[in-house]
């Protein structure tokens, strides 16, 4: 595993760690860090997070977490013993809204009678 690849799943456990833990703002009570990828010069790290609410909470959270970007660096710093963390970039991850939607659709679909579900050997 090459140095960025370590570092970003280093980065994503104490993140989440710090943010689920550390931090008392009730607009991140429903963060959760679902990825991070940093750059092969390991100076950024955008981590990806999937917030449960609305829209506008999902907004206040996002600038929530940017605003505590700092103090989390520090404590990330400090816990994993670096000299240079990454500067974090928030960013919301729709992967798990899109998935949801999906779910849906297909609900949608089955109720009607329009969507019918083929087991692989069923041909």
């Amino acid at each position: 595993m090459h140095r960025p690849q370590r570092l970003a799943e280093a980065l994503k456990e104490e993140i989440a760690e710090v943010v689920g833990f550390e931090l008392k703002d009730p607009r991140v009570e429903t963060v959760v860090v679902t990825d991070v990828q940093v750059t092969d010069n390991l100076r950024d790290a955008s981590v990806y997070v999937f917030v449960d609410g609305g829209e506008e909470e999902i907004k206040q959270a996002l600038k929530t977490l940017q605003r505590a970007s700092v103090y989390v660096r520090q404590q990330v710093a400090m816990n994993l013993n670096l000299r240079h963390v990454p500067h974090l970039h928030f960013a919301r991850d729709t992967a798990e809204e899109n998935v949801t939607r999906v779910g849906e659709l297909l609900d949608i679909l089955t109720s009607k009678g329009e969507f019918q579900e083929r087991m692989p050997d069923e041909e």
